[in-house]
C-alpha cells in the first residue's frame, strides 16, 4: 500500500470495520485554492471564445478534416470543464453541510455556465448539416471514430430551439432545475432522525432497517418516517417544480411525453423501455409477491410489517463484513474472471479512489464518478459492514472498471456510456462476486440466506426500480395539468408500492413519505428504469459466460472498452443478444424466478 494512502485512512472502532479508506482528489486538484483550477478555468474561458469565433456560422460548410479538428478542440475544451465540475461535485458529496464545499460547488456552475454559453452553437450547426453531406464526410477515417457521437447528437435535432434560447435555458438552469437540486440535497443531509438518544443521519438511520432486532427495525422506520413527514411539504414543492419545469422544458422541445429526452440520452426506443416495464409489472405475481409469502411464511406471519421487507433471514447469521475482508471477497472475484480487471480493482483500493465511511454531512448511497479519461474514476459508499454493503462496493466498482477501460481506450466524447448499458458492469460484478462467496461458503443455512438475500438484491433492482419508474410517469403525466397535493403524491406512491410489493408487505401510516428521500427522482427523472434494464440484461449476459461461450472475458472488456463509441445492439451482438427482441426481458426476469424456485424447494 502506498505512502498516499495510509495517509488517507480513517480508523473506526467503533464498529470495528477496520481502516476505512477516504479517496485522494489530488489527481483531479490539490484543494478548492489550487491556482491549477484557475488556470483551467482561463482556459476555458479563453478556448470557449476562440473557438466560437473561429467556427460559428461555419460548421455547415466544413470538410471533414477541418470537422475533426473543431470536435478535438471542443472535446479539450469540454474535458477541462469536466474535469473542474468533477472535482466540485466530489468535493461537495465529502460534506453537502459544509458551507465553503456549497459556494465553491455553485461558483464552478455559475462559472462554467457562463463559460460554456459559448459552445452553444457547436451542435446546433452541427445537426443543420444535410444527412446526405454527412454521410460523405464521416468516410473520412479520422472523423469515424465520432460517428456514434455525432448521431446520438442529431437525434435530439427534432427538439433544439434557435441559439439565444438555448443559452437562455442553459444560463437559467442554475437558478431553475440545479437550484432546486441543491436545495433537497441540503435538506436530506441535514436532517437528523432521532434514535434513543442519538440523532442519525438518513444512511445511518436506514442502515438500522437491515439490523436483526426487529424492535430497532420498527422504531427506525417509524422515526426515518415521521422526520420525512413533518418535512413533506418541501419535498412536495420540489418535485411539483421540478416536474413543472421539466414539463415546460418538454413542451417547448416537442418531445410528445415525459419520458422520451430520457430515452433519447440513453440511445433506446421509448417501445423498448416500455416492453421493459410492462414484463416486470406483469411478473410481479411470480416475483415480489411470492417472494415476500416465502419471507413472510419464514418469520411465523401473515404479513411482513415494511420495516421488515430487507429484515435479515431468521436462518442468517450475524455475519459482519471488515472493510480488508470485503476488499479480498471483492477483488478476488474481480481477478478469478480476469487478472486484467482485478488489477483495476485493486488500483481503486492501492491508489485511494474510494470514499468508505459514514461521516456526518456526506452524501448518502453510493456512486462512481467517471470525473476525466485524463484522470481516473472515484468511487463514493457508505460502507457499513452488511453483507448488502459488500455488494454495493462490487457494483459500484464493477461501474469504476467500466469508467476507467473507456475513458483510456476511448477519449472523452466517446467514453461516456448510455444507461442502457451503464448499468451492465455493476451489476456484473454484484453477480460475479455473489457466486464467489455462495461457493465458498459451506453451511446449507448460509447458502439458503445467501441465495435469499441475492433474490431480494434483484426485486430492489428490477421491481422495486420498476415500481418507481411508474411512480414518477403517474407524477409527470399529472404535473402537466395541475400542481400535486401532498395527499396525491403519497397516494400515487402507495398504489405502486402495494402494487409492486404484494399483499404480503404491511404498510403504516408513515410509510407514505418515503418517496420524499429518493434522489434519483429529483436529480435524474427516469433514470431508475436503468437498473432493471441492467439486472435483466446481465441475467441473460451470464447465462452465456456459464454457458462457456469462448473467450468471454475478453469479449466483455471489449464491451466496456467500447463505452459510448457503438450502440447497445452492436455491442451485445458477440452475446447473441438483443434486447429489442419480443421476449427478451422474460430470459432476465426468469433468473430470479429461477432462484425463488430453488428457494421454494429448500423449504
Amino acid at each position: 500500500m502506498t505512502t498516499k494512502t495510509n495517509k488517507r485512512l480513517q480508523q473506526n472502532q467503533s464498529n470495528n470495520l477496520g481502516k476505512l479508506p477516504i479517496w485522494d482528489l489530488s489527481d483531479l486538484y490539490n484543494s478548492s485554492k489550487d491556482n491549477k483550477i484557475t488556470l483551467d478555468l482561463n482556459f476555458i474561458k479563453i478556448a470557449s471564445k476562440k473557438f466560437e469565433k473561429k467556427y460559428e456560422g461555419k460548421i455547415r460548410n466544413l470538410n471533414s478534416e477541418k470537422l475533426h479538428k473543431a470536435i478535438i478542440e471542443l472535446e479539450k475544451i469540454d474535458e477541462k470543464i469536466d474535469r473542474v465540475m468533477s472535482y466540485a461535485h466530489l468535493l461537495y458529496a465529502e460534506n453537502v453541510e459544509n458551507e465553503k464545499n456549497k459556494i465553491f460547488f455553485q461558483q464552478m456552475q455559475e462559472t462554467i455556465t457562463k463559460y460554456s454559453s459559448s459552445l452553444i452553437f457547436f451542435s446546433l450547426e452541427l445537426n443543420n448539416i444535410g444527412n446526405k453531406k454527412l454521410k460523405k464526410i464521416l468516410k473520412n477515417k479520422k472523423l469515424k471514430k465520432f460517428d456514434t457521437w455525432i448521431a446520438n447528437a442529431r437525434t435530439f435535432k427534432p427538439h433544439q430551439l434557435d441559439k439565444k434560447l438555448e443559452k437562455l435555458l442553459q444560463d437559467k438552469n442554475i437558478t431553475s432545475t440545479n437550484a432546486w437540486i441543491r436545495l433537497f440535497d441540503e435538506i436530506i443531509a441535514s436532517l437528523n432522525f432521532p434514535f434513543k438518544k442519538q440523532k442519525l443521519s438518513s444512511a445511518e438511520i436506514l442502515n438500522l432497517l437491515s439490523d436483526n432486532n426487529p424492535l430497532v427495525r420498527r422504531k427506525a422506520a417509524k422515526s426515518f418516517g415521521t422526520v420525512l413527514g413533518q418535512n413533506v411539504k418541501i419535498f412536495a414543492t420540489i418535485t411539483n417544480t421540478l416536474a413543472k419545469d421539466k414539463s415546460i422544458n418538454d413542451e417547448w422541445r416537442k418531445y410528445p411525453n415525459p419520458i422520451r429526452s430520457r430515452n433519447l440520452s440513453n440511445v433506446v426506443e421509448d417501445e423498448v423501455v416500455e416492453a421493459l416495464s410492462h414484463a416486470v409489472t406483469s411478473a410481479y405475481p411470480n416475483l415480489s409477491h411470492r417472494y415476500y409469502a416465502m419471507k413472510a411464511k419464514w418469520f411465523g406471519v401473515k404479513s411482513l410489517k415494511y420495516w421488515d421487507r430487507n429484515a435479515p433471514l431468521p436462518f442468517q447469521s450475524k455475519k459482519q463484513f471488515t472493510w480488508n475482508k470485503a476488499k479480498k471477497i471483492v477483488t478476488n472475484s474481480y481477478s478469478a474472471f480476469n487478472p486484467h480487471i482485478g488489477k483495476i480493482v485493486r488500483k481503486f483500493f492501492d491508489e485511494s479512489w474510494i470514499h468508505a465511511p459514514v461521516l456526518k454531512g456526506k452524501s448518502p448511497g453510493a456512486f462512481s464518478a467517471s470525473t476525466v479519461p485524463s484522470v481516473h474514476p472515484y468511487i463514493l459508499v457508505n460502507y457499513q459492514g452488511k453483507m448488502r454493503d459488500v455488494s454495493t462496493l462490487a457494483h459500484e466498482l464493477g461501474h469504476g472498471i467500466h469508467q476507467y477501460l473507456a475513458g483510456k481506450k476511448q477519449g472523452h466524447f466517446n467514453a461516456s456510456t448510455p444507461l442502457t448499458l451503464a448499468e451492465t458492469a455493476s451489476v456484473f460484478g454484484e453477480m460475479l462476486t455473489f457466486k464467489s462467496i455462495l461457493t465458498n461458503e459451506k453451511d446449507p443455512k448460509e447458502k439458503k440466506a445467501l441465495l435469499a438475500n441475492k433474490v431480494e438484491d434483484m426485486l430492489n433492482t428490477v421491481v422495486r426500480q420498476i415500481a418507481f419508474f411508474e411512480f414518477e410517469k403517474r407524477i409527470h403525466e399529472k404535473r402537466k395539468k395541475s400542481e400535486l397535493s401532498v395527499k396525491e403524491i403519497c397516494s400515487i406512491w402507495l398504489e405502486t408500492q402495494k402494487e409492486s410489493l404484494g399483499p404480503s408487505i404491511n404498510f403504516e401510516d408513515e410509510y407514505k413519505y418515503y418517496w420524499t428521500y429518493i434522489p434519483h427522482f429529483i436529480h435524474s427523472p427516469f433514470y431508475v428504469y436503468a437498473y432493471a434494464f441492467g439486472d435483466c440484461l446481465v441475467n441473460s449476459l451470464y447465462a452465456v459466460y456459464q454457458d462457456g461461450l469462448e473467450k468471454f472475458d475478453k469479449k466483455y472488456i471489449q464491451l466496456l472498452e467500447a463505452g459510448g463509441s457503438m450502440r447497445y445492439r452492436e455491442l451485445l451482438k458477440p452475446f447473441n443478444l438483443d434486447p429489442s427482441q419480443p421476449g427478451f426481458w422474460q430470459k432476465g426476469i426468469s433468473v430470479i424466478e429461477s432462484f425463488i424456485d430453488q428457494l421454494n424447494e429448500i423449504e
